[in-house]
């Protein structure tokens, strides 16, 4: 496979359009679970695409009419895949914030209780300095075990809510398709489309 980007667009050019697909999903296209290599560059380059336009991704593939049929289910394809991925990943965030919400009764159980023990347990049973250092440790003690729902609510979520939304985006793709011959007329009898190698590094 080999694949180059644009600015407004994606490129993929296939010597067939299975090497797109896991070989060994049993499914039809609409159904199968995309390469996680094509998957990597996809996800990469549309990460590098301006939110504000529509993606677009361009396969070029042989002409033949085994190829043409399997292109023409490649829309559907492109867009149930990454719609699963979306959903995959919103439930990702609704138990992502679900543990933050245990987390967080949890952390304030124990914060109440190391204010009361501090103020009413260690106030009357310790005298200075003993207790001031006791009751410092007992307050940090509280705020640490809110530090994970804390860490949930105000950093986590944002490369989760990023990652579902670019995946939106990618379901609702344009996905444009040619075969190698058409390429081969447009650009001439002695000129070929640019080719980058996908193991190459963007740039």
């Amino acid at each position: 496979m080999i694949a180059q980007a644009s600015e407004e667009v994606i490129e993929l050019r296939v010597d067939d359009i299975a090497q797109l697909f896991h070989t060994l999903d049993p499914f039809p296209f609409r159904e199968r679970d995309l390469d996680k290599e094509a998957e990597e560059y996809i996800v990469g380059w549309a990460r590098e695409l301006s939110a504000r336009q529509a993606i677009r991704i361009r396969v070029h593939h042989p002409g033949t009419d085994a190829q043409a049929k399997a292109a023409s289910e490649l829309r559907d394809a492109f867009a149930h895949y990454f719609a699963d991925r979306a959903s995959a990943i919103q439930g990702d965030i609704n138990e992502l914030f679900r543990v933050g919400r245990w987390s967080l009764a949890i952390g304030l159980v124990i914060l109440i209780t190391c204010l009361l023990v501090a103020h009413f347990v260690v106030g009357a049973l310790f005298a200075n300095p003993l207790r001031r250092l006791l009751e410092e440790s007992l307050l940090i003690l509280g705020w640490v075990a809110n530090w994970r729902p804390l860490e949930i609510f105000l950093y986590d979520w944002w490369p989760l809510v990023r990652r579902r939304d670019l995946y939106r985006r990618l379901s609702k793709a344009v996905i444009e398709t040619l075969p190698h011959s058409a390429v081969q007329s447009e650009a001439g009898p002695t000129e070929r489309p640019a080719e980058t190698n996908s193991a190459a590094t963007k740039g």
